[in-house]
């Protein structure tokens, strides 16, 4: 990746944020050495590892490196032998310590983290945990060695104290006698020993060795000729006693000298993790996103903020290429938001192909290319010589030199900087090419050349940075797809430049330029008025949905409370049957002790066995309900075809589907000649196609006697007659005969029509219809079935 896109797109501050996020030397390098790569697995793997380090992150908390040294010298002396100082082992030491910290917290119990891509990191380290033990045992710190880290060291340290308060009782006697020979009643230190400030004058008076003198020499340090001896065995002793401090190095030394791979494997894994981590620390600092990654040059990003901008003012930006087209051309006036578009798309590759992730949001689709070449900003060069076109000029020929199908170019104001003409067409000149070249492009422009040249040309697309000339101020919103109006008039007006000075500019400009600003405001005020209605149409869609949903939930809530209600009431009635059955039972065995006659008991048993027989069909109508709706066999409506064989499981009746289910599940089934509304719930597929007669077996043999009889008589019998017009002496006759051949023809309800009249008839059907016991309940019709002319008759 060159390194001038880098510095053009501000890389390098995303890497200074990025090594404030590490805790140790090493960690810092690795970030500040962090390049783009363009191998595919090797960006996925280091956005998987980003990824992997935020989950912990968030699941576990945040995890410190710090205080870890770079100690690969270190090793390489205990390789050869030597002894390691106290500040390199405390240096061992602290890297065994975070790595033992960093093994814990990369554990994870079965119902937490799953194994992710930093396993095996946390794997491999090794903590040696009883070797940095006896470290901390031996070591307190860079200037203090324990004095239990070995029996010799605590001998000499034992004697060195008893030589000092020996020293200091003497000195004490010394002092307390020749006070007024001394400059000061104190006892200081010269060269290691112990000395008392004697005055110059009073020098015989002191028997002892000079030490030194002081600046003026007024004061002489001697060491008391008493404790000369003791001096010299309290040196003695210092001596032996770095002997022994470095023995115990030496053996620390040792101790760690055959891990020295496992403790570079330590650093270097312990300097990955603190990267890794850092770069998921940079991502939840920009509340950013891991990209989806591609090999086809396809961008898709999806509410991207510039990470280097103030996060509660910057403008989400949603921006595609390569899909498409391959060429966006973003037009619109200054400080609009044209160069942070573009910058935003290359330095969101930039960091992608780094393994950070982008501040934008879930499902955002970056590609990986070779090369990103920029030219933005002011590339004037009062060094060279060159004005700011032709340091443009060089920059452009370099990128063309090298761009290719997997580079990804950027241009800022393309042709700026000469003649408006001329320099229009250089630009449509180099895109083209790049076109040609199947190379990654975007450009920003106020050519409007360039928008024609993108709404003429298959694989360009125009793109324009919104503003409102209202308040003068730009939206940051970037609409690909439309190009942008210059709102040069509009803005001079706003701005209070004289309606005549606008109007002379006006005359100055050629018609078809004129032409092509007055379409463009006309696609922009269409742009928004659709925009707006977009929103309220989105608007509506939720509302629909939602009442949709609740109206669904009401129905799903309405069928369970029917069904409940019906399985309630016949398994009520199967109680009530029980009981009465378990009542006739005891009522029969009474009566058989009592009745002699074997008639009467014959007639009793028989009533016995229909209400067993009724009480079983009530029990099995209900059971294989139950089994139905447990197992789940109900019809699906959109198999079902008219003329299919069904049962009707509340009536146990058979018949077959003369209409389709409705939106509720409800049809009609038509069971010999009554043809009734059921829900498909209450339905079950027959294997034969159609049903010869409705009753509950669904035969289909042609016998004699009463079952060819009730099948003659459902197909003959009307559901309803016409009694209007016959007095009271005709109609009850006929009225009997037919309701006698609709009740043994199976028919569950049917209509008198008798008319409103004086209201004879009707008694006297109603006086009639209370005297026959097969009639289960009467009523008068309501309205849509004739009103109070009509009798609806229902039979037992």
């Amino acid at each position: 990746m060159n390194h001038k896109a880098l510095k053009t797109l501000e890389y390098h501050k995303i890497i200074a944020q990025l090594t404030e996020y590490a805790s140790c030397d090493f960690g810092k390098e690795l970030c500040r050495n962090l390049v783009p790569s363009t191998d595919y697995g090797e960006i996925v793997q280091s956005q998987k590892e980003t990824t992997d380090a935020a989950a912990r992150v968030r699941q576990k908390g945040g995890i410190s490196f710090g205080g870890v040294k770079d100690i690969r010298s270190s090793l390489k002396r205990l390789e050869v032998g030597s002894a390691l100082s106290i500040s390199e082992i405390l240096a061992v030491s602290t890297l065994l310590t975070v790595s033992a910290r960093a093994k814990a917290y990369g554990r994870h119990e079965e119902d937490q983290l799953s194994e992710d891509s930093l396993e095996e990191f946390f794997r491999i380290l090794e903590p040696l945990t009883p070797v940095n033990t006896e470290i901390k045992r031996c070591i307190l710190s860079e200037e203090e060695v324990s004095d239990d880290a070995s029996p010799g060291l605590r001998h000499v340290r034992r004697s060195m104290k008893s030589i000092n308060d020996k020293i200091h009782t003497q000195m004490n006697s010394i002092l307390n006698s020749s006070r007024s020979y001394l400059q000061d009643a104190v006892i200081t230190m010269r060269d290691g020993r112990y000395c008392l400030p004697v005055k110059a004058e009073h020098k015989s008076q002191v028997s002892g060795m000079v030490h030194d003198q002081s600046s003026t020499g007024s004061t002489l340090f001697i060491e008391p000729m008493a404790i000369v001896k003791l001096n010299n065995d309290l040196r003695t002793l210092e001596i032996q006693e770095q002997k022994e401090i470095e023995m115990v190095l030496a053996d620390l030394s040792n101790q760690l000298a055959p891990y020295s791979e496992e403790l570079e494997t330590n650093f270097k894994t312990i300097s990955q993790l603190d990267f890794i981590f850092a770069k998921a620390a940079l991502s939840r600092h920009y509340n950013g996103s891991e990209p989806a990654f591609n090999t086809k040059g396809m961008i898709n990003i999806k509410e991207g903020r510039h990470p280097l901008l103030d996060p509660a003012r910057v403008v989400p930006i949603t921006i595609h290429l390569g899909r498409s087209f391959d060429l966006l051309i973003v037009t619109g006036p200054n400080t609009g938001g044209k160069t942070v578009s573009l910058k935003t798309v290359g330095l969101f590759t930039l960091m992608g192909q780094s393994g950070l992730h982008i501040p934008a949001f879930d499902g955002s689709e970056l590609a990986v290319f070779d090369e990103v070449f920029a030219d933005i900003g002011d590339e004037q060069s009062i060094e060279q010589s060159l004005s700011t076109f032709s340091a443009h000029m060089t920059n452009i020929v370099q990128i063309l030199n090298k761009a290719d199908s997997n580079s990804l170019c950027l241009f800022d104001e393309l042709g700026a900087g000469t003649d408006p003409t001329e320099g229009a067409a250089l630009a449509i000149a180099i895109l083209t090419f790049l076109h040609n070249m199947k190379c990654r492009t975007m450009a920003t422009t106020h050519y409007s050349e360039l928008k024609v040249f993108a709404l003429t040309t298959p694989g360009v697309e125009n793109a324009c940075c919104e503003f409102n000339v209202e308040t003068l101020q730009p939206t940051y919103r970037l609409l690909i797809g439309v190009p942008g109006k210059s709102n040069a008039f509009a803005i001079s007006k706003k701005l209070g430049l004289p309606d005549y000075i606008i109007e002379n500019a006006r005359t100055n400009l050629e018609a078809k330029d004129e032409t092509f600003e007055d379409l463009l405001t006309h696609l922009e005020e269409n742009r928004v008025t659709i925009e707006r209605e977009r929103i309220h149409v989105e608007s509506y869609k939720r509302e629909i949905e939602q009442l949709k949903s609740r109206l669904t939930q009401k129905e799903e809530r309405l069928d369970e409370r029917k069904d409940k209600m019906i399985r309630d009431a016949k398994e009520e009635a199967q109680r009530i049957l029980r009981d009465a059955k378990e009542t006739a039972d005891q009522t029969i065995r009474q009566i058989n002790k009592l009745a002699a006659d074997s008639g009467v008991n014959k007639e009793l048993e028989a009533e016995r066995s229909r209400l067993r027989s009724k009480l079983q069909e009530v029990d099995s109508s209900l059971a294989l309900k139950k089994e139905r709706q447990e197992a789940g066999k109900e019809i699906d409506p959109k198999k079902l075809r008219l003329g299919d064989g069904v049962r009707v499981i509340s009536m146990n009746l058979n018949g077959t589907v003369s209409s389709l289910p409705n939106a509720k599940g409800d049809l009609y089934v038509q069971m010999g000649i009554l043809r009734s509304l059921v829900n498909i719930s209450d339905l079950e597929l027959l294997q034969e196609k159609s049903v010869s007669s409705p009753s509950g077996g669904g035969s289909k043999k042609t016998g004699s006697g009463s079952s060819s009889t009730r099948m003659s008589k459902s197909l003959s019998i009307s559901p309803e007659i016409n009694l209007i017009g016959m007095t009271t002496d005709e109609a009850i006759p006929q009225l009997d005969k037919y309701l006698d051949d609709a009740y043994l023809a199976h028919l569950s309800q049917v209509r008198i029509v008798h008319g409103r009249g004086t209201g004879a008839l009707k008694n006297a059907v109603h006086k009639h219809l209370k005297r026959l016991k097969y009639v289960k309940e009467f009523r008068l019709g309501v309205f849509g079935e004739g009103d109070s002319g009509v009798t609806i008759v229902f039979f037992k």
